[in-house]
């Protein structure tokens, strides 16, 4: 098996992060950033921006890189997915991915729900440094 290429988007807006709630592995049932799988030949910014309007139907600005997350083991994959911080430029979010996601939520950085996906956890810990 070889690492897969991920990317999400660290939403924010007030201080509040938008997190979706993961239906399947890895991390199910964990809150995570909205993102998903770059596709061959796709630029990362894009495949940020694409992800998030297939899963939200909303479009964002990237602001800035925030890292890199690496995901070793986990659920026995390996994903190696940059993340962005963004905002909302049209549209509010909608669960267009029923099948992925449970959910999505407002998280306060403060005060984020349990249990958190790797990604999630990392960039929070980014924004508040």
């Amino acid at each position: 098996m070889t690492p897969g290429v991920g990317c999400g988007a660290a939403i924010l807006r007030d201080r509040r992060l938008l997190l979706v709630k993961r239906l399947k592995a890895p991390e199910a049932g964990h809150w995570s950033l909205p993102g998903g799988k770059v596709d061959f030949g796709e630029r990362l910014a894009d495949a940020v921006k694409r992800e998030v309007f297939e899963e939200l139907g909303v479009e964002i600005a990237l602001k800035r890189p925030l890292g890199l997350v690496e995901m070793i083991g986990l659920d026995g994959q390996h994903w190696v997915s940059p993340i962005y911080e963004a905002a909302i430029e049209a549209g509010e979010p909608v669960n267009r991915e029923p099948e992925k996601h449970e959910g999505f939520l407002w998280a306060d950085l403060d005060a984020p729900p349990a249990p958190l996906a790797l990604a999630a956890r990392e960039a929070i810990a980014r924004l508040k440094a």
